[in-house]
């Protein structure tokens, strides 16, 4: 009976210890996909207030509002 308590409670160590080695990498993960979609958002923030293309943005939305319906 004492080996057979000893198996399972190895077992249960094992299991603890191999669920504890992966729980870092779903956090690593999420940040860098925070970092990428951060980095992604600084482009299109620079792109969209850059002049040219923020004219074109204020045309586009002047003729939507001059247009007759």
């Amino acid at each position: 009976m004492y080996k057979a308590v000893r198996a399972q409670l190895r077992a249960l160590v094992c299991r603890a210890r191999a669920a504890r080695g992966d729980a870092g990498m779903v956090t690593s993960e999420y940040a860098m996909g925070i970092v990428a979609a951060v980095a992604f958002a600084v482009v299109l923030h620079k792109v969209v207030t850059s002049g040219q293309v923020s004219a074109e943005l204020q045309d586009i939305v002047k003729q939507a509002l001059d247009a007759r319906m």
